[in-house]
């Protein structure tokens, strides 16, 4: 199928971009298209404008400093994964970009452009909610810093405007005495996950849990986060009493949902399983940067 007739516009700078937009309803922003594209194709989009990003310079940045890393709307995924400093600063960011599609998808794919598309089945949105990271956006009445956790509002829904440009995500980098994991269960490789999960772990100086935090996609409508840290505050030992209530208590905020790919009880117990995961991967992590050994 092909998509239905559209004008295109490819700006030369970001106030020339802000100005096309604006002045046309119905028009739709294009930076790595591996989400729009195929949404074009099958009419499940049919904007009567593009915006092609891909003209205007000093977009293509990542940055990083002590604290955190910063992503330019035209980054690709590869360029964000392969950057040394990412990895240093933030390593949730490159563990879970590695789980994005296949490399052929992440040589073009914008990381900045996964987070606005807003797909709850896609990774980089539920990073940048567990990290509590941003997202900047310029429009007509300037730019504009949106919270992780004030930015998606449904089902492929964002608060980013219709006349806005997401131009900038923030991550920020990881605190000293924390560790990090991620996974993901899917059919074959490269699909969309049936579950995901990562975790965030702080611990104290004699290596107990601090602070957790989980975050899961492909499990409710939006990217979900649940705070732990009252649960195992202390913690030595994450005994698996321990680690079935947090699954417990994650499970109280997700609402797990039948599809073609799982049944309710499959994606139920995944939570259970990748919680426990990546909690006891994030927390030998946090005591190995702690100097502190698993």
């Amino acid at each position: 199928m092909k998509p239905a007739p559209f004008d295109y516009a490819r700006p030369e700078s970001l106030d020339e971009a802000v100005r096309v937009l604006a002045g046309r309803a119905g028009a739709k922003v294009l930076a790595g298209g591996q989400s729009l594209v195929p949404l074009l194709s099958m009419r499940l989009a049919a904007p009567e404008l593009l915006v092609d990003l891909n003209g205007v310079p000093g977009l293509d940045h990542v940055t990083v400093d002590d604290d955190g890393v910063r992503v330019g709307a035209l980054a690709r995924h590869t360029d964000v994964l392969d950057h040394p400093g990412v990895r240093r600063v933030q390593p949730l960011v490159p563990l879970a970009l590695a789980q994005v599609a296949h490399p052929t998808i992440r040589n073009r794919g914008t990381t900045v452009g996964s987070l606005v598309h807003a797909d709850a089945a896609a990774e980089m949105p539920m990073v940048l909610r567990l990290l509590d990271g941003s997202l900047d956006v310029v429009g007509p009445a300037g730019r504009r810093t949106i919270a992780a956790a004030d930015l998606y509002l449904g089902p492929l829904e964002s608060s980013v405007g219709p006349d806005e440009i997401a131009v900038e995500a923030f991550f920020p980098a990881l605190p000293a005495g924390s560790g990090v994991a991620f996974e993901e269960v899917a059919r074959r490789h490269g699909d969309y996950a049936v579950v995901g999960a990562a975790a965030v772990v702080a611990v104290t100086g004699d290596g107990r849990v601090s602070a957790a935090r989980t975050g899961y996609l492909s499990v409710s409508d939006t990217p979900v986060v649940v705070d732990l840290g009252e649960t195992l505050a202390g913690a030595e030992m994450l005994t698996p009493d321990l680690l079935a209530r947090a699954a417990d208590e994650a499970l109280a905020v997700l609402t797990p949902e039948a599809d073609l790919h799982a049944t309710v009880a499959y994606r139920t117990q995944l939570v259970r399983v990748l919680t426990g995961t990546v909690l006891a991967a994030a927390l030998d992590d946090a005591r190995e940067r702690s100097g502190g050994g698993a």
